[in-house]
């Protein structure tokens, strides 16, 4: 039965948004996809809708998270794992589950690997998912697409940020309401007109993608990032 999004009740996890993977995305584009994790960023703010961000080893560095959630929401806490799942890492897990919420928001990359198990299963431990996919981004359209019905069909949603930000808004004559809408204008608008991203110039300077060194760990044995 459909009930829409109730920000008191939600928790949005953010996986693996890094240097070294995001790059690796082939199903949405980088600069879209930093868009939406921006707006998802956002609207966690405006709401205060707490926020968890769990990221992979990265070599020789603290893994960098994109600076998106950081413009959005402050420099916060970084769970580093070495699973392929955030629920099978205990302290990411004991994190999640401190917020008290039961509707779990989860965007990431890569779609297959971090977000598909643990959206699998933060299900299994009774919570209510959603995937927002224009937040994710997966290694082949392929494997995205059996990843997102293996999902449905254990009963996740998948979901997108304007359908997010419209159900927070709900009565957009009030503040709250009208902030969520202009969050999604925002990003529609420059997703319309190419605008350049604010950073877009961040990203520039970044090094270039880098293999974490629990990636084999992780059952990746083409080494590629997860």
């Amino acid at each position: 039965m459909y009930a829409p999004l109730n920000p008191d009740e939600t928790v949005i996890v953010f996986a693996d948004l890094q240097v070294g993977i995001m790059e690796r995305t082939a199903t949405n584009d980088l600069t879209r996809l930093r868009r939406a994790v921006h707006a998802l960023a956002k609207l966690a703010s405006l709401f205060a809708i707490p926020t968890v961000v769990t990221a992979a080893p990265a070599a020789d560095h603290t893994p960098r998270i994109t600076p998106e959630i950081e413009l959005a929401l402050g420099v916060l806490p970084v769970q580093i794992r070495t699973t392929t799942d955030a629920f099978t890492h205990t302290p990411t897990r004991t994190t999640i589950e401190k917020t008290g919420r039961k509707t779990l928001l989860l965007a990431g990359v890569a779609t297959e690997i971090i977000v598909q198990h643990s959206a699998l299963s933060a299900a299994v431990c009774g919570f209510s998912v959603q995937v927002v996919v224009d937040a994710c981004g997966g290694l082949s359209t392929r494997t995205e697409e059996a990843a997102f019905r293996r999902l449905t069909q254990a009963g996740v949603i998948t979901t997108c940020v304007a359908s997010v930000a419209g159900q927070l808004a709900g009565d957009f004559s009030h503040a709250s309401g009208a902030a969520a809408l202009s969050v999604l204008y925002e990003m529609a608008s420059a997703v319309r007109f190419d605008t350049p991203h604010p950073t877009d110039a961040v990203s520039s300077r970044a090094s270039p993608p880098a293999t974490p060194p629990g990636a084999d760990l992780m059952g990746n044995s083409d080494n590629t990032p997860v």
